[in-house]
């Protein structure tokens, strides 16, 4: 039997594989669709047939940051900024719940604008809603963290974006890899579920370095995983770069799912901007989330990480519809509770 297929079958047994055996999956092309179903069979066995929505709020696309892959970078001068109000914000979560969802995510680029004390009136008001609310609004000290968590935040997405050291250095210039890790250390003593991730195909990234991504997820007991490919940027220095492929994201996404059998993934937006049926491909291949975007008007159009962003002309009611006939076409359903996950060893 062909030796690719018997690790995926091993890691389908077990979740687990070495090092070495993941970098053999990531380079092999000839057995994807293999992968694919494994981690699909996987995600059936422990995660069940329902798909998570999470209304997604993009309430700000000012950063201080200068990363060079994202369009919201500091020294983008090309991006026309903008920031929602505290109350506004609070208005949009509603509309998100007469949607019917059950997760509020508020997401930002790095806005100092948004003090601890503006933070938790957020999020606290959002809480009264009866609603799961996830945070991702980057690196912040131990203290905010904590302040979040007690306004009743349940969740933080901060992606490592990278685990190699040197190609972080390289694409967040002014940041610091060690903190980045801290952070994570600081939200999962906190009591938050933990969400984090990875762009693939930066530039000079290697098949080596994503599989010590892979790994370095299992090994902080991670609760949740974005995998994006990197898509260039017309307004960021690395504009010329050739976008990151589809199918790698996807076996990585994939290979993932395998390893960390019980942990929520999103189908991200990003797979769609690279294939039309990207986030349904996404979904039967290990995901289990999708985070619509809720943010009304304008600036949908103005967050913009990355060309070619689907949905953006769509009103919040609309991509509802949309995503809940796509989910249901493909013989899922629409999960109605929070979407905490439900570790396989300890039923929450």
């Amino acid at each position: 039997m062909n030796k690719i297929i018997e690790n995926i079958e091993k890691a389908e047994a077990t979740n687990s594989l070495t090092r070495e055996e993941i970098i053999d999956i990531l380079y092999d092309n000839e057995c994807n669709e293999v992968l694919y179903k494994a981690a699909d069979r996987v995600r059936k066995k422990y995660m069940g047939d329902e798909v998570q929505l999470r209304g997604l709020i993009e309430f700000s696309n000012i950063c201080k940051r200068n990363c060079m892959y994202c369009g919201l970078r500091s020294g983008n001068k090309n991006i026309e900024r903008y920031r929602l109000m505290p109350d506004d914000i609070i208005e949009l979560a509603k509309k998100g719940v007469h949607y019917g969802y059950r997760t509020i995510v508020l997401q930002s680029g790095e806005d100092d604008f948004y003090t601890i004390d503006k933070m938790k009136y957020i999020i606290s008001n959002i809480k009264k809603l009866n609603v799961a609310v996830t945070v991702s609004v980057g690196e912040k000290t131990f203290e905010e963290y904590k302040a979040y968590r007690e306004a009743g935040a349940d969740r933080y997405l901060i992606r490592i974006e990278t685990t190699d050291k040197k190609l972080y250095d390289a694409m967040d210039p002014g940041m610091s890899h060690e903190d980045r890790k801290r952070c994570l250390r600081d939200l999962k003593k906190l009591g938050y579920e933990v969400g984090s991730g990875s762009l693939v195909g930066l530039p000079n990234q290697t098949i080596e370095s994503i599989a010590d991504d892979i790994l370095f997820f299992k090994e902080i007991g991670a609760d949740m995983i974005g995998i994006g490919p990197f898509i260039p940027n017309a307004d960021t220095p690395l504009k010329d770069a050739n976008s990151g492929d589809f199918h790698l994201s996807l076996k990585v996404m994939a290979l993932i799912r395998i390893l960390l059998k019980d942990i929520n993934i999103p189908a991200t937006t990003a797979m769609e901007t690279l294939d039309k049926n990207g986030r349904i491909i996404a979904l039967q291949s290990g995901a289990n989330v999708v985070m619509p975007n809720i943010t009304e008007g304008e600036y949908r159009k103005l967050y913009a990480l990355y060309p070619g962003k689907i949905c953006i002309n769509d009103t919040p009611a609309h991509c509802r519809g949309c995503i809940t006939g796509k989910i249901q076409g493909i013989g899922r359903t629409v999960g109605k509770g929070k979407g905490f996950r439900n570790k396989a060893s300890e039923k929450k």
